[in-house]
């Protein structure tokens, strides 16, 4: 396994990193399998596990905490959570960026995981409601109090991202050092900006839905049908009935890249984490299995390594900043989601007054 620097923060990370999100009752209720799964990874070379404190509402940083519980599994693990959505009872004040918020989730973390300190802590998504030097600030303090080690942010758009580090310069606080976006061969659109202006800021990027929900698992393939009853296409019809325009735009791209990844001698998973793994901004790619199978099945392609030619073919079916696909749960900014924030009161529409 390879390692890369994380951020400029002198940590040490796999360029796999292990995604928890399929532990505890939305993916795999087995605790035991799912730490097996976690010793598994660790003793082939992953080094990097993350996780988050909404992930089946806290179970799976349980699970996490059970697989680190020996002193020196977990001192050899650089572990990652994260804070924003609310666990537990819904309430005005549970959730969010705030200090308030952000202070008490850490404790909630900490105790679930059973250690004394984070070494990432991400902030899972942008809060509008809540000034970023607020959150910078409260995140400083508790690098200050050795509660975490460094902290970033994940699915931020370019301009909020700016944002932060314009604030953290002028207010001498410190800064996000890294940002998990979605990205895969599917979902290209953050290489326009979101990857660039990590580079540009020197942050590390640990990026997540590599396989596109399944898209790029084999689990959905053309002209086999799709079972709109079972799994995340229950959840999501829309965005796996094979009926709808964009979809079949999905499925044919992964006809041509199951034919290339045939071709090259590899599976179409193993594709997937591989370029992803290939560009420049990325210090490591979250594999998220809900199996040891499916583990096992992502680590055997890390040796693999995709040359120019058939990156170059993979641009010609997929093209640089390209979005096929959209992932679950991905942020959008107010101004898209609030109607107010478009429309001018309605005795203000018209150019002409009366």
């Amino acid at each position: 396994m390879r390692y890369r620097i994380l951020g400029g923060t002198g940590i040490e990370v796999s360029t796999y990193c292990l995604g928890t999100m399929m532990f505890g009752s939305v993916g795999n209720p087995d605790h035991q399998d799912a730490v097996r799964i976690i010793h598994s990874a660790l003793d082939r070379g992953v080094n990097f596990v993350d996780t988050a404190d909404m992930y089946s509402a806290g179970e799976s940083e349980e699970i996490v905490g059970k697989a680190l519980r020996d002193p020196r599994r977990r001192d050899e693990t650089v572990l990652a959570s994260k804070v924003y959505f609310p666990v537990g009872e819904d309430g005005p004040a549970r959730g969010g960026l705030s200090r308030r918020w952000i202070t008490r989730a850490v404790e909630a973390s900490l105790a679930r995981l059973g250690t004394d300190r984070i070494d990432l802590y991400q902030v899972h998504r942008p809060d509008h409601r809540t000034d970023v030097e607020e959150t910078l600030d409260v995140l400083g303090d508790l690098v200050s109090q050795g509660k975490i080690r460094a902290f970033g942010c994940s699915t931020f758009p370019a301009e909020r991202i700016v944002e932060a580090h314009a604030v953290a310069e002028r207010r001498g606080l410190r800064r996000f050092r890294t940002e998990q976006p979605p990205y895969s061969l599917l979902a290209r659109g953050v290489e326009t900006a979101v990857l660039p202006v990590a580079q540009r800021y020197g942050m590390g990027v640990l990026t997540w839905a590599p396989l596109a929900s399944g898209y790029l698992s084999g689990a959905y393939r053309k002209g086999r049908g799709v079972d709109l009853t079972r799994g995340r296409a229950a959840i999501t019809p829309h965005r796996f009935d094979p009926a709808l325009p964009e979809n079949v735009a999905k499925l044919d791209a992964v006809e041509e890249l199951a034919l290339l990844a045939e071709e090259i001698g590899c599976t179409l998973p193993e594709l997937a984490v591989a370029f992803v793994a290939a560009h420049p901004a990325v210090t490591s790619v979250i594999l998220g299995p809900r199996t040891g199978e499916q583990l096992d099945g992502l680590l055997k392609g890390a040796s693999l390594v995709l040359s120019d030619e058939v990156l170059d073919r993979i641009d010609a079916i997929v093209p640089p900043g390209t979005d096929l696909y959209r992932a679950d749960g991905v942020w959008r900014p107010p101004s898209l989601t609030e109607p107010a924030l478009r429309r001018r009161p309605l005795g203000e529409r018209a150019a002409a007054g009366s």
